[in-house]
């Protein structure tokens, strides 16, 4: 199983970098890594951290910050969201509905000082509710459509919410008892009762609803690039055994892809495929 990073704008997308993820069962197991030719220092690491590492190595080399997208199996683990927010990366990132988190304008209390010891950290006193929760709460009144881009068909376009939350997660919060506030955005279509997909998102306050939806809907590029990928130029048919022999693999593919790319955008202006995000 590989992990990616890859750049994307609208009209193009290509891997940045990839990791192999190792499951857990191989670090002990010294004879199939002898015969993988894995090094040693290439142990089990989850996924989400194989991303940030990535990430680290294409700052490090000099690679301009854009914003993240990830999909749910990055998303929905508070360490990766929290990993980008030390590295002062910006992210809109797809997670699950039953995400606890609270409104925006809850306020923390304190509980009283006995006058013992450190006086008590500030609480929320309720529990958190889910994002589902705090979307059906604020109503359909409050959904808009709005479209993205182009299809074949047709502009593409479907009905969205955005609040204000505050993910409940002690990792983010502060010394005052204080979550810090983000986006929250959820597609709910006309045809259904409640929405289909949520994004938490730290782009600032003042972020119009039309980028946020803009950028969660980008990485419908690199997975249609993923399909050229593995059924053009031959990603997953890799047969090789080897961990040398699987990066020399992903070199090669990867270069192809990068070629077709520019191939095809020099028949418009390249100006426009600009990357504007990064995805894991």
């Amino acid at each position: 199983m590989l992990v990616s990073v890859n750049a994307a704008s609208d009209r193009a997308s290509c891997p940045l970098g990839w990791r192999l993820f190792v499951p857990k069962s191989w670090d002990q197991d010294q004879e199939r890594r002898r015969r993988a030719r894995i090094p040693d220092e290439v142990r089990h690491v989850p996924k989400w951290q194989l991303a940030l590492e990535t990430i680290d190595q294409l700052l490090g080399w000099g690679l301009p910050r854009r914003v993240v997208q990830a999909d749910g199996g990055y998303g929905d683990t508070t360490a990766f969201r929290t990993g980008l927010e030390e590295r002062e990366l910006e992210y809109v990132v797809q997670v699950k509905g039953v995400t606890s988190a609270r409104p925006a304008d809850a306020v923390p209390v304190a509980p009283e000082y006995q006058g013992r010891g450190r006086p008590p950290v500030p609480r929320y006193p309720d529990k958190p509710s889910s994002l589902r929760e705090l979307v059906l709460a604020a109503g359909r009144e409050q959904v808009r459509t709005i479209g993205w881009r182009e299809g074949d068909r047709g502009p593409l376009a479907s009905q969205f919410i955005a609040l204000r939350v505050r993910p409940a997660n002690d990792a983010q919060r502060g010394d005052d008892g204080v979550l810090p506030e983000r986006w929250l955005l959820a597609e709910w279509p006309d045809d259904k009762d409640e929405p289909v997909k949520y994004w938490l998102s730290n782009l600032p306050a003042e972020t119009p609803i039309v980028t946020l939806v803009r950028l969660a809907k980008l990485r419908w590029r690199v997975e249609h690039d993923y399909r050229e990928l593995k059924q053009c130029l031959g990603l997953d048919h890799y047969e090789g055994r080897t961990f040398g022999g699987l990066h020399h693999h992903l070199t090669c593919v990867t270069v192809a892809h990068a070629f077709l790319t520019c191939c095809r955008l020099t028949r418009g202006d390249p100006a426009n495929a600009r990357p504007q995000t990064a995805a894991a």
